[in-house]
């Protein structure tokens, strides 16, 4: 009994809070049992999402929970003498405090070892990876960790962006500061959303923490159709397909024709896409049932005419606070301004570093140089140039974020030359304003593609890995083997074909199943959510698999 107490309360790294298992549900049915005799009273309701918010990030992240605590007093102490400061330069002074405090804690999980490498690399020193407060533990409580190694806390992304989004709106004008630090604190580790997003502005999710408890019929269908959904696109779509193919080709790409690695890459467009919004869709889901609203993440990515239009649709609250945070403030299409050369000497530096090779900053100026002198000579040109480069800036930025190495960069870089492309293509493309189906699924077709292309990079688990599996698919196809290989993968394939299949569904239909799922009493809603559960349990393996996006 003892034991069973102490696993429910003590942080277990091998077996982390997260939706896929049978113990997070069982936590959520008893939080919501409790939440239905407090959600009438506004206040208590929220100290109490906010300490079982706080208590859900322990059991997934253990003490990482501190830097949670540390990030949202930080930005809410600043948040107030942000509002407080008169003069303009103290309220740039106060945000720039935020964002170099943010970016410090980030950088240093995310960046750790990058850094100490490449100092190592550079200039030839021995410097090693510490975690001081490990050492600490070790010396004064008799403990064992892993001195050396500094793990990223989870969602340390998504809850930073949120801290950052806060203080830059106050300076904005566009928010007034939270005066209850419980309620901003609530805001920020609310627990649907904390470790995976959606992103959400303090704009959306304040006022909601003073607003009346709600929950329709309709919104009820939704928030169960939302959780079921998720976890059939996460569980029995995207684990299926990873543990019975993709994570086998990535691994070893060379052991493997490059038809199986071609079908491993559409695979992985697929895993990745009901991973990541598989987890939205029940976070989404889990706080409609507890009256709050979380926005949009996904829409129907794959159905996207070109690149901008992916972008648009695909991790949407990334995307936007992108634009809003990095890609206007550098000028957006208006031109180029001081943030745009603070975004691209942070680009090359890492690119730099990441090569390893100091004389590349040496081939960088003359580039910028030319840059600089067609922007002052030729004025028709300026506008276009730092445009562009505003918009490469940010989906570089974007790849860097998901990490520091090559392959990151590349893929950032490739979707920034598709949206620049794209750009300049739209102009004189003969269907672009088509509406005709074929000019519809010829766009459709080659956009999803090039995405697809692209994720030889986000996966690969090296740049040898990613040069292997574009060589198996151009020189060793294995024609031959292709029967062959349908019929040893056909429950794969089969699992791939109902994703897409349904993932391109008409909007219409999906409204149509959506409002029938609603319409069904209680009843046919309980034997649909164990029909859901015993096919996912069928399809499961041995292991849970972590969400992809955990990692960031």
């Amino acid at each position: 009994m003892l034991d069973s107490l102490r696993n429910i309360f003590i942080f277990d790294q091998k077996s982390p809070m997260i939706f896929t298992r049978p113990y997070f549900w069982g936590f959520f049915i008893i939080v919501f049992f409790l939440y239905s005799f407090l959600y009438r009273k506004k206040a208590l309701r929220n100290i109490y999402l906010f300490a079982i918010s706080y208590f859900f990030y322990y059991k997934t992240g253990g003490l990482f929970v501190f830097i949670l605590l540390f990030a949202t007093l930080s930005d809410y102490l600043i948040g107030h003498a942000i509002y407080r400061s008169k003069p303009v330069i103290l309220k740039k002074l106060w945000l720039s405090l935020s964002v170099i405090v943010n970016l410090s804690v980030l950088c240093f999980f995310k960046y750790d070892y990058f850094f100490t490498d490449t100092v190592n690399r550079l200039f030839h020193t021995h410097f090693e990876v510490v975690t001081h407060a490990a050492l600490w533990s070790n010396q004064l409580l008799g403990t064992h960790f892993d001195i050396s190694k500094i793990l990223p806390p989870v969602g340390i992304s998504f809850f930073t962006f949120q801290t950052m989004s806060y203080a830059i709106d106050l300076y904005r004008g566009l928010v007034k500061p939270v005066k209850n630090p419980v309620d901003y604190a609530f805001y920020v580790s609310f627990f649907p959303q904390l470790v995976s997003g959606p992103i959400v502005r303090a704009s959306q999710f304040i006022p909601q923490l003073y607003q009346e408890y709600t929950l329709t019929h309709y919104e009820f269908g939704l928030s169960v159709y939302m959780i079921l959904k998720g976890l059939f696109k996460k569980m029995f779509i995207g684990d299926y397909i990873a543990i019975n193919l993709i994570d086998r080709v990535f691994a070893n790409p060379v052991s493997y024709t490059g038809f199986e690695n071609l079908m491993g890459l559409y695979g992985y467009s697929l895993q990745v896409y009901c991973d990541f919004s598989g987890y939205t869709d029940i976070a989404i889901g889990l706080a409609l049932l507890m009256g709050f609203k979380l926005p949009q993440n996904f829409n129907s990515p794959y159905k996207a005419k070109n690149v901008g239009d992916f972008w648009k649709r695909w991790h949407m609250s990334l995307s936007s606070w992108l634009k809003d945070y990095l890609y206007i403030p550098m000028g957006g299409n208006r031109g180029a301004s001081f943030f745009t050369y603070i975004s691209l000497t942070t680009v090359l530096v890492f690119i730099v570093l990441i090569s390893g090779k100091l004389w590349l900053a040496v081939i960088f100026l003359p580039a910028i140089a030319v840059i600089w002198v067609l922007t002052r000579f030729f004025p028709g040109l300026k506008l276009t140039i730092s445009t562009n480069i505003n918009l490469m800036m940010t989906m570089l930025l974007g790849g860097l974020w998901h990490g520091a190495s090559w392959t990151f960069v590349i893929w950032g870089g490739l979707n920034g030359i598709g949206l620049v492309i794209y750009k300049f293509w739209k102009k004189i493309s003969p269907y672009e304003n088509s509406s005709h189906r074929l000019a519809t699924l010829w766009k459709i077709f080659l956009t999803f593609n090039f995405i697809t292309f692209t994720r030889i990079w986000f996966r690969g688990e090296s740049m040898q890995g990613t040069f292997d599996l574009l060589n198996q698919v151009g020189n060793n196809f294995g024609w031959d083997h292709v029967p062959v290989m349908v019929f040893a993968y056909w429950k794969v394939f089969l699992v791939m074909l109902l994703g897409y299949v349904l993932h391109w569904l008409p909007y219409a239909t999906k409204d149509k199943l959506l409002n029938w799922f609603v319409d069904t009493p209680i009843y046919a809603k309980i034997l649909l959510c164990a029909l859901v559960v015993f096919i996912i349990y069928q399809s499961m393996s041995a292991g849970l698999q972590p969400f992809i996006y955990f990692q960031f």
